[in-house]
């Protein structure tokens, strides 16, 4: 099989789940699990998890992307998705690769929320490591800055010849239904650090005052990742997040740590 071979499947409870499975071309020794972002950050990121994927199956590693609940090809609906279903399918989809890929050793790597998904499900899912990709750890300053975008997106005179109603947008953020369980299960988020080792991936301004110190701990590592990525750049909303250093970093650390 060649090792940019890609195949869709359904897996999960009623078969409910999107996999896209990229096989290396020998048998694999280790696997990733690729945990998406959620809304609009999933859009953007979705040519990037294909060119990651990718090149880790040409590593000779074997990768899973997929779907939550409510998400992408998954079953469901966008004012589904709900936190703890996500963390409980990154929980499923480990399973269904280990399974695939006949390996135990799974690092998993998430942008964003992706990131925070793959953190909160670290233990139950048994990852070897976790990478993260400025994974957001205070939803409420998540939810404020969505709330901000949309806002600003109603009256975007460069998209819309006049501004939309807020009936049109109050369940919304940037296209897509968000709904009340989700909304405040993200405002409840604080992220705390899972005991698994740990490398975040931060391309966030200087500005953005991250505090990576409280999940990665004496078992992880921080590596900065330039340029900073746009995620709140509401001019750039519809351009794809493409990053090479993030695939160079990536591969690399997978490529150090085999």
């Amino acid at each position: 099989m060649r090792p940019d071979a890609e195949m869709p499947f359904f897996f999960g409870d009623d078969a409910g789940l999107f996999g896209m499975y990229h096989a290396p071309a020998l048998p694999a020794r280790r696997a990733v699990l690729m945990c998406p972002p959620l809304g609009q950050d999933l859009i953007r990121c979705h040519r990037l998890y294909r060119q990651l994927a990718q090149a880790l199956a040409g590593q000779g590693l074997a990768v899973l992307r997929f779907d939550y609940h409510g998400t992408g090809d998954s079953a469901g609906g966008s004012a589904e998705v709900d936190w703890n279903r996500c963390v409980a399918d990154t929980v499923t989809a480990t399973a269904e690769l280990r399974l695939r890929a006949g390996v135990d050793r799974v690092v998993v790597f998430g942008a964003r929320l992706g990131g925070s998904i793959a953190l909160a499900a670290a233990e139950r899912a048994r990852f070897s490591e976790v990478i993260a990709w400025d994974p957001v750890l205070e939803g409420d300053e998540y939810v404020s800055a969505l709330d901000a975008m949309q806002a600003a997106l109603r009256e975007d005179a460069d998209r819309f010849t006049r501004p939309r109603s807020h009936a049109d947008v109050a369940e919304q953020w940037l296209g897509f239904n968000i709904g009340d369980g989700l909304r405040h299960q993200l405002s409840e988020l604080s992220l705390r650090g899972a005991d698994v080792p740990t490398l975040v991936l931060d391309s966030l301004p200087p500005s953005a005052g991250s505090r990576w110190d409280r999940i990665v701990s004496s078992r992880g590592t921080v590596a900065a990742i330039a340029p900073p990525t746009p995620w709140n750049d509401l001019r750039r909303l519809e351009a794809a997040i493409l990053s090479q250093p993030l695939i160079q970093a990536v591969s690399g650390r997978l490529k150090e740590t085999a």
